[in-house]
């Protein structure tokens, strides 16, 4: 079982529109959609779409759209009573796949209700062989949220605590890095953009921009190698159409496939961190596993919305598998 926390879950409102989008003008939309979601939410819905067993856990009051929404699909979940609604991000989708989001900051959650969340996941976690820590983190909820909900995965499971897997952003990824190796996961997802970013704060000497390293990848496996040095124990970083890199003490891969039309890429990084995780939970080689990250994350990218694809709809045979120098 995978069990995800969403701490700043949402309701994810995709608006289409025929056209690119003009600011300050007036533009009707051709369609309107909205799933539950958040970063964790997402990776348990693609989840629940390949048959995998999880669970998602997150605040929300019981009448909430948010958790409306997972009931209506099927996607289980323990939710921590709070009274504030969730929020409501918004993406702007272009004829040509680009997207534009704007994301609400979400309710706050005191110090109690935080410890009330850690100790509904470590409940609801109990047996799992993965825990998926991702998204933003809502107000008052420091930014070092994720490494101590790690170190408590540890320390209260003997030995036998599940994997950690982290996918966030800004200070909250940063923390990830901080601290002693009791609270650094066992896996991170990030894109182009964070892992710049992850690598200047691991010490790795080339600098490099987001799109930099999407256009070499040889430079991506070098900065998570980097990462992974310090204490992190896989890198799965994602390069938008050009694939993604996997970087653990054992080697380095990218992975590559076929250009495919992209529709939204709302949730494709979501997306491909589940396929790593279902690929994960069947005893798969790590190449493997980011062969369907991958997968998962092109199809992701060819559905409409926030929609996420079942296993049945990627096409992993057509990944193509290299091998990478990491340093």
């Amino acid at each position: 079982m995978i069990v995800t926390l969403t701490a700043n879950p949402s309701l994810d409102r995709t608006v289409s529109l025929p056209s690119p989008l003009l600011r300050g003008e007036v533009q009707r939309a051709t369609s309107v959609s909205q799933e539950s979601g958040g970063k964790g939410v997402n990776v348990s819905r693609a989840l629940v779409a390949s048959g995998l067993e999880t669970v998602a856990v997150l605040p929300g009051g019981d009448s909430d759209p948010v958790l409306a929404g997972l009931r209506d699909s099927g996607v289980p979940f323990a939710a921590l009573a709070i009274h504030e609604p969730l929020r409501t991000n918004v993406a702007l989708t272009e004829p040509d796949g680009v997207t534009t989001k704007i994301n609400e900051p979400g309710p706050v959650l005191s110090e109690d209700q935080q410890e009330a969340l850690i100790g509904l996941l470590l409940e609801r976690s109990r047996g799992a062989s993965w825990v998926v820590l991702a998204g933003s983190l809502p107000p008052g909820v420091p930014a070092d949220f994720y490494a101590t909900v790690t170190r408590r995965l540890r320390s209260t499971r003997d030995g036998a605590a599940p994997h950690i897997a982290v996918d966030s952003s800004g200070a909250p990824l940063a923390a990830a890095l901080s601290g002693d190796a009791s609270g650094m996961p066992d896996l991170l997802k990030p894109n182009a953009e964070e892992l710049a970013e992850l690598a200047a704060a691991a010490g790795f000497a080339t600098a490099s921009t987001a799109d930099e390293l999407e256009a070499d990848p040889e430079a991506a496996a070098a900065a998570a190698a980097a990462v992974v040095r310090s204490g992190v124990g896989a890198v799965l970083a994602t390069l938008g159409s050009k694939g993604a890199v996997l970087v653990t003490s054992d080697g380095a891969w990218l992975a590559t496939h076929p250009p495919v039309k992209a529709v939204s890429t709302v949730g494709a990084g979501d997306s491909s961190l589940a396929g790593y995780l279902l690929a994960s939970s069947l005893g798969a080689a790590p190449a493997d596993c980011l062969r369907q990250a991958v997968a998962h994350g092109a199809a992701a990218a060819s559905l409409p919305g926030s929609t996420v694809p079942a296993v049945h709809q990627t096409t992993p045979d057509a990944v193509t598998i290299t091998a990478l120098r990491k340093d």
